[in-house]
């Protein structure tokens, strides 16, 4: 696959830079943490040869400075929200997240509960997290934030917080998704910081949008359409080009409280120490870009990749119209449409031709391999295997996985379990693959290829069980779908 970003210059610089941050100030640095520290899929995706970890291992160069504080909101508890990339509750996952980050020898200090209005749920969250030993704290809810900034900035807004104990230099406050209140927590302890007469700043890390590049680059329109059920909107920050004659993006919300924060910040310093939202981002990014064109073709492929997505969830009642149409009109103004994926074209040929469901896959050297639905396997199941076969140089007229092996499956899936669909799924043919792989040699090497589909591109011209999207997650393999429903 062709590469369009430095990791290692990333994971150098990007320490550097936090580092000088930090020595700004003082005494102590409150870094709000925005977007996944872990499996940062996306960003690996607009910007091919960054590692989804990326931000981890640079914050490891920080970790004997840093301790961490996870942020979650009490609504986000009352209503069990759930992360749809893992399919977890937010409160299950700031356990996840405190796990992840202690294996890693990071110092994990607390759990602040923000927007607390004496929820129920949220009190007896915290009392779980008491017993198991986590520091826990409660933010409220202030009438008017952000705008009452009077009301903010006093001992009824700010002050009423509980004064949340740090001990290192560094604090990176992060949390399990968006909404959380991540930068209220660092405002809030700016102000009780400066009580106790502790110089402290703030910093925010967004790895989208990335400052220096260009407003309408497709990497800043894959970042809109990602985030199209937020409506975040890139925009060029007014403040830094006023500030500096200089043309910087920035997204909406930094943007539209701006002004706020910069009353926040005198009142608490008696002056701002940023004159733009872009001033207080420490996104290096933009900086180890190495092929921009790589990165840009990488953008296109993601925004359609969104594009399908929404689809999904529409047809799903997961989501509004409005959700695809944004997404659509960003496909117009990166100037593609659904034939720039390759293997969407190639999928629906193969419909085309065969009748019934397809799906074809793109390889790392531009190979495209395609498949079709059978009486024994669904479209997914059959590529595998056809793709398998071609990059263990097996001939394609070679069953893998002998019909008298697969009808003993199907008759257990439909006359034991019930299930309707008799067809196997993925994670049923590689359990074949990997049983015949200890006699057969042919099964053993397609098994052997599969972390060569690592990267790949595919599409379906129906939507795939939930089974086989994980399978593809697992595998590496990028997925998009016709909003088709199987029958």
């Amino acid at each position: 696959m062709k590469y369009g970003f430095d990791n290692e210059k990333y994971l150098k610089i990007q320490s550097e830079h936090i580092k000088e941050r930090i020595s700004q100030f003082g005494d102590k640095l409150y870094m709000e943490f925005g977007g996944k520290l872990f499996d940062d899929h996306h960003a690996s995706r607009v910007l091919p040869g960054f590692e989804p970890d990326s931000k981890l291992k640079m914050l490891m160069q920080l970790k004997d400075d840093a301790e961490i504080v996870i942020v979650i909101s009490a609504v986000d508890i009352e209503k069990n929200k759930i992360r749809g990339d893992l399919g977890i509750t937010y409160d299950v996952d700031v356990l996840r997240l405190r796990d992840e980050f202690m294996s890693r020898g990071f110092l994990v200090s607390s759990v602040v509960i923000t927007h607390y209005n004496g929820q129920s749920s949220a009190v007896s969250y915290r009392n779980k997290l008491k017993r198991l030993g986590i520091k826990t704290y409660f933010h409220h809810t202030i009438e008017g934030y952000p705008e009452n900034v009077a009301l903010i900035d006093s001992e009824e807004g700010f002050g009423k917080n509980d004064y949340v104990e740090t001990k290192r230099p560094l604090v990176i406050v992060t949390a399990p998704g968006p909404g959380s209140g991540k930068m209220a927590v660092c405002l809030s302890q700016l102000y009780q910081e400066s009580k106790r007469g502790i110089k402290a700043g703030y910093a925010k890390f967004e790895t989208f949008p990335i400052w220096n590049l260009p407003l309408k680059h497709p990497v800043h329109l894959a970042y809109e359409a990602a985030t199209a059920d937020l409506n975040d909107v890139n925009m060029i920050d007014p403040f830094h080009l006023e500030a500096y004659g200089v043309t910087t993006v920035n997204y909406n919300r930094d943007i539209e409280i701006f002004p706020v924060l910069n009353a926040l910040f005198e009142g608490i310093y008696g002056e701002s120490p940023y004159k733009s939202p872009t001033d207080m981002g420490v996104n290096m990014i933009g900086y180890c870009i190495s092929d921009d064109e790589v990165c840009r073709e990488a953008a296109k492929n993601e925004i359609i990749r969104r594009y399908y997505t929404s689809l999904g969830r529409f047809a799903e009642g997961a989501c509004e119209e409005g959700e695809v149409n944004k997404i659509a009109l960003l496909m117009k103004q990166a100037g593609i449409t659904t034939d720039y994926r390759k293997c969407t074209v190639e999928a629906r040929k193969r419909k085309e031709k065969s009748g019934v469901p397809s799906a074809a896959i793109e390889l790392a050297d531009g190979t495209i391999i395609t498949a079709e639905t059978s009486s024994l396997l669904g479209p997914s199941a059959a590529l595998i295997l056809n793709a398998a076969k071609h990059l263990a140089g097996i001939d394609h007229d070679i069953k893998l996985i002998p019909q008298s092996m697969i009808e003993p499956i199907q008759k257990t899936k439909v006359s034991f379990l019930h299930g309707h669909n008799p067809r196997l799924h993925t994670d049923e043919v590689l359990v074949a693959l990997s049983m015949l792989s200890t006699t057969d040699e042919n099964c053993r090497k397609a098994l052997d290829c599969l972390p060569q589909f690592d990267g790949c591109q595919v599409h379906t011209t129906v939507m795939l069980s939930e089974v086989d999207r994980k399978i593809f997650k697992k595998l590496g393999v990028g997925v998009t779908s016709d909003p088709v429903l199987k029958k």
